[in-house]
């Protein structure tokens, strides 16, 4: 009888674009890989989370364990970008963890766990045009989690404000700024001089009889 449900420990179709392996191969590799990819984690959540989380399905008794866990970086920021990779020492232990991980929530999102092909140099970074993954470019609704808006839904965004901006700026009512070097107009100071009148020539008339008339 053939299986209804499909087994939860099933590497799923997904194949990397960027792996120079035909399908066939790809399927041989998965069968013996020891990595797994981890994916729609939150761009917040730790190293130290993961590590918790995924060492519940270990078995050091068998000498297995994590071996390590490379977190997935923008490319631009060095920022987490919502996925990460974890190497167990056992095949055993990465389809345990597909069985009993994948599709529960960490840190309130459903994360997506696959087998992998191998951790190489360089696919820690986001493919993304903006740095990021490239499921972020095109996103159009709003995940705290991952960063809020899509990237390309942020540069509209901002251009529509920019946009926005301007119109306020030069349309009426609009107040100037001064966009050019403010310089100081030096007001001329003038000195204010009485005419002389004819009751100043008195006043001197009179001062002078005073000082040199007995």
């Amino acid at each position: 009888m053939a299986n209804v449900v499909q087994p939860l420990d099933q590497p799923s179709n997904y194949k990397d674009s960027q792996a120079k392996v035909d399908r066939k191969r790809q399927q041989d590799f998965l069968s013996k890989s020891s990595t797994l990819y981890i994916g729609n984690l939150s761009f917040y959540t730790t190293e130290e989370q993961i590590y918790e989380l995924f060492g519940k399905c270990t078995s050091p008794e068998d000498g297995g364990g994590i071996k390590r866990i490379i977190m997935g970086l923008d490319r631009n920021t060095r920022t987490p970008c919502g996925f990460c990779f974890v190497e167990y020492y056992t095949h055993a232990e990465a389809l345990a963890c597909m069985k009993y991980i994948s599709g529960t929530k960490l840190d309130e999102r459903i994360i997506r766990c696959d087998l992998d092909l191998g951790y190489a140099e360089g696919r820690q970074f986001g493919r993304g045009k903006s740095g990021g993954q490239v499921r972020d470019e095109h996103r159009t609704d709003y995940d705290p989690g991952r960063g809020g808006w899509g990237a390309q839904a942020q540069l509209e965004r901002r251009r529509e404000f920019e946009e926005r901006y301007a119109d306020v700026q030069d349309g009426p009512g609009a107040v100037a700024t001064g966009g050019g070097d403010w310089k100081a107009t030096e007001v001329p100071t003038t000195t204010l001089k009485r005419a002389r009148s004819r009751d100043d020539d008195d006043d001197i008339s009179r001062l002078v009889r005073t000082i040199f008339v007995p």
